[in-house]
């Protein structure tokens, strides 16, 4: 039995000022649209949470519902930080294929603040968010900087080689109607951006964004009874991979600064990124030379380089090679953000994820228009949040 992505849709990314709530319904009543279904046809409703818009926020399904109309389906709200939306696709994925429900609306949005992201909720000592920022200092734009300076001294990157992914990002984002950037910058402009933190420019990190995207889910045999409203061919989630970290392969914004070895009974493989990815490979049965495309979470040029070799495109430290070959640009042999990436969208953090899966899909109908990727088949996106929230979900058709 498999699960089938059935409609997506999507709010435009923006600095909109409006609440939350009307991008989430704007996604989901595209998304719906897309499906060729009405809201009554729905049988259950995940909306991933966030945490900065209040009370609504926090329970987002509820929300969402409410908007759409009372229709009495069942519902249920997630947090998962970056990785909410995966977790919301994966609550609603589980409900299917334990024959529970047919149909399942995901939705995510967010109004994000004018900004970087700030801990909310007061004082936390026990909130590795908090400690970073108000013990160290470090704020994201900061945290990030620090990834790119360990790429470089490891691997000899270049502040070049981070103005080379915004260039090829920009590119592929200007033939995306939902992005919020919509214009290709040039190497010389990206060097020119300010410096936020060393070595990272105003032009390497991602912005905070408003936007809201949906996707539809149905079982095989719904999907297959009603032919008629599947569009394009039939595309398949094959796996969700939502694995925490294994010591001592723990990040460093994990809940303690030291954490305990009896809780590893093998030795780890992988860092923990690179275990979010195999773990989904291991469940669908494939492997990074099956990919037609992937989505990455390039919250910075620098990480996106790091997700390279973490989902298995090249070896450790060879990611740059990849790059200057154009391997990873549209038209190259595995094209990495063809929808423009965080870089032309800024960070709407619980749509994000979804915003990834309703890109896989419109790749894989063969919808993506100008930056679609020739006979795509197989997709990957794949996202790192706080507390060991991470996610990879791979879709094929």
């Amino acid at each position: 039995m498999s699960v089938r992505v059935i409609g997506v849709g999507m709010h435009p990314w923006g600095k909109w000022g409006r609440p939350f709530t009307e991008y989430g319904v704007a996604a989901a009543r595209a998304a719906l649209g897309d499906a060729g279904i009405a809201w009554t046809d729905v049988d259950f409703l995940v909306g991933a949470d966030t945490i900065r818009n209040g009370y609504p926020g926090f329970v987002a399904g509820s929300t969402f519902a409410q908007a759409l109309g009372w229709s009495g389906a069942r519902i249920a709200s997630c947090y998962a930080a970056c990785a909410s939306g995966a977790q919301a696709i994966d609550i609603a994925r589980t409900r299917i294929l334990a024959g529970l429900c047919d149909v399942a609306l995901v939705v995510g949005a967010d109004a994000a603040p004018k900004g970087f992201f700030r801990p909310v909720g007061g004082d936390r000592p026990d909130d590795p968010d908090w400690l970073r920022f108000r013990l160290l200092g470090a704020t994201n734009p900061a945290y990030f900087a620090l990834y790119a300076r360990r790429r470089m001294a490891l691997y000899g990157a270049t502040p070049e080689d981070f103005a080379a992914v915004k260039v090829k990002n920009a590119a592929a984002g200007a033939l995306n109607p939902d992005a919020r950037y919509r214009k290709a910058v040039t190497a010389a402009e990206v060097a020119a951006s300010p410096v936020v933190a060393d070595p990272l420019r105003l032009l390497d990190i991602c912005a905070t964004s408003d936007g809201g995207a949906a996707v539809v889910l149905a079982s095989e045999d719904w999907a297959r009874r009603h032919a008629g409203r599947d569009r394009g061919p039939a595309v398949r989630i094959a796996a969700v991979s939502t694995v925490t970290p294994r010591f001592p392969n723990t990040v460093l914004e994990m809940p303690n600064f030291a954490t305990d070895s009896s809780a590893a009974t093998t030795p780890p493989e992988r860092p923990f990124r690179a275990s979010i990815a195999h773990a989904a490979y291991e469940e669908a049965g494939l492997g990074p030379g099956d990919l037609s495309l992937a989505e990455v979470y390039d919250l910075s040029t620098a990480l996106e380089l790091d997700w390279y070799e973490d989902i298995g495109l090249c070896g450790e430290g060879e990611a740059e090679k990849l790059l200057r070959a154009g391997d990873t640009a549209l038209g190259g042999r595995v094209p990495v953000n063809p929808s423009g990436g965080l870089a032309s969208f800024g960070e709407a953090v619980p749509a994000q994820a979804i915003a990834q899966v309703c890109e896989l899909t419109r790749q894989l109908r063969g919808e993506a228009g100008p930056r679609q990727v020739e006979g795509a088949r197989t997709g990957i996106a794949v996202n790192q949040g706080l507390f060991g929230h991470g996610s990879a979900t791979i879709l094929t058709r």
